[in-house]
């Protein structure tokens, strides 16, 4: 198998098909509410057409919550608010349903698919469907150590370039984008400020589950040791996740980018996958294209990474508890804007 080379990205995905968007707005500009009078709808549905090349546009049938779980071992340093190594608990609670996340999926009706792509546990601990693609267990203490070695890296970009064809070809028509993970938001924080060019205490959020001052000023030096270990393998994205993400962040990341190439739309979360699709963003230009920011999580680097993107955030309802939680609120938003966007009468 030939090397992963994330750039190969840039030629492969296009954005959504602008003349359909026309097409769309141009519809708009002809029914009976007057422009304008829906808000930001008129957008989404403007937007979910072009996705789809479709005018009318097509009611949201098929969604999906697909979630990547892994342990990240900065997390020993007291950086989260929950135990290192934790994520399994996480796991678990979204497999009984009794996590927020799962509550809300099944209110909603759509259905929640859980990826270990670095749970810290035995794999004998969840079901085979979920550690079927670990690549490993848990990811290395970033502030010291690489993440995964370059082989792991590519392999949890594969495996979420795998997770995106296995959705597109099932006939998923919106995914939303969630984590369960352990000291992901440290990473996250990381790779952000690398791209955007920052220090650590401007991307340092608290996390969440929330921690405190100490615990935050750890984090801070998590982040900033991580960074010098960051900069120097900026040039190239697979080694960047290989040296500071973790194998739920390569694997987010391969599957936001597969995602765009299968023409798949995509809602973001918190600032886990807004990390990844930076990462994904630097690898093709055209990608973000294909995604909508469900929420604002409150975390700084969240923030920062948006901007750069040019995403901006459908709701800021302060949840912070992260597993895709923020993003499923959002869904009901782009459903209902192709609900009005199809069915409205247009005028005499």
């Amino acid at each position: 198998m030939s090397r992963l080379n994330l750039d190969d990205f840039s030629d492969l995905i296009e954005r959504p098909d602008s003349g359909t968007r026309r097409d769309a707005e141009e519809r708009r500009e002809r029914l009976t509410v007057p422009p304008g009078a829906l808000g930001r709808l008129d957008e989404l549905g403007e937007w979910l057409s072009a996705a789809q090349g479709a005018v009318p546009v097509r009611p949201v049938e098929q969604p999906r919550v697909v979630l990547f779980a892994g342990d990240h071992g900065v997390a020993a340093l007291g950086v989260s608010g929950r135990p290192a190594g934790g994520a399994c608990d996480l796991v678990r609670a979204v497999l009984d349903g009794s996590s927020p996340v799962a509550v809300l999926a099944r209110r909603a009706g759509v259905p929640v698919r859980v990826v270990d792509a670095g749970v810290d546990c035995d794999p004998e601990l969840l079901p085979a469907d979920v550690v079927r693609h670990r690549v490993r267990r848990g990811s290395g203490r970033i502030d010291i150590e690489d993440a995964l070695t370059p082989e792991e890296a590519e392999a949890a970009v594969r495996l979420g370039m795998a997770i995106a064809d296995e959705e597109a070809d099932a006939g998923t028509d919106l995914v939303v984008l969630g984590d369960l993970s352990v000291g992901g938001t440290t990473p996250a924080a990381t790779l952000i400020a690398a791209l955007c060019g920052t220090d650590a205490s401007v991307v340092t959020g608290r996390g969440g589950a929330g921690i405190d001052d100490l615990a935050w000023m750890r984090k801070c030096a998590a982040v900033r040791d991580a960074l010098r270990r960051a900069r120097p393998v900026l040039g190239d994205q697979l080694e960047l996740l290989a040296a500071v993400g973790g194998a739920d962040l390569a694997a987010t990341t391969g599957f936001l980018l597969q995602s765009a190439v299968r023409r798949m739309p995509v809602i973001l979360d918190g600032v886990v996958s807004a990390a990844c699709a930076l990462v994904a963003q630097r690898a093709a230009f055209r990608a973000p294209d294909w995604w909508l920011a469900g929420q604002v999580s409150g975390e700084p680097a969240q923030s920062k990474a948006l901007d750069r993107m040019a995403l901006d955030p459908l709701l800021d309802h302060g949840v912070t508890v992260g597993e895709g939680a923020g993003a499923l609120l959002a869904l009901p938003l782009v459903q209902a804007a192709a609900a009005l966007a199809a069915e409205l009468p247009e005028k005499d």
